[in-house]
């Protein structure tokens, strides 16, 4: 069984960059797409970003498009999402899911109900 740890979360001030963390652990495979996601208090999980497993291809939601990034190191069953030019409405629980089917090396899910593995979460809190 794969379980998935994010870290880096933290406080931070508007403008300021933070990298999050996605480990797997557990019955790993290099073929997953991973994508994250990020839920504020009262509002409903959303998208951020994916990655497929060959890490050719990523895509992101407009709202962080040209501030955040992907990326993976397989040797350390690690994906990253570095977030630069923080802003205040970052400010959420970050989640990193994967994709464990089969896919192609360019395949990335941006749609919740493709995932199966989820981390715990870590949060990101950006003042202004």
């Amino acid at each position: 069984q794969v379980q998935l740890v994010e870290s880096g979360g933290g406080l931070v001030q508007t403008g300021d960059s933070l990298r999050l963390s996605c480990v797997a652990r557990g019955r790993t495979s290099t073929r997953n797409p991973v994508g994250w996601f990020r839920q504020a208090p009262g509002k409903e999980r959303e998208f951020v970003g994916a990655i497929s497993w060959s890490g050719s291809t990523t895509y992101y939601s407009d709202s962080v498009k040209g501030r955040f990034a992907i990326s993976r190191d397989d040797a350390k069953n690690t994906v990253y999402l570095q977030m630069n030019s923080l802003k205040p409405e970052d400010t959420a629980v970050y989640y990193c899911a994967a994709v464990r089917g089969p896919a192609s090396p360019t395949s990335y899910y941006p749609n919740r109900s493709d995932y199966d593995t989820w981390g715990q979460g870590t949060q990101v809190t950006v003042s202004s």
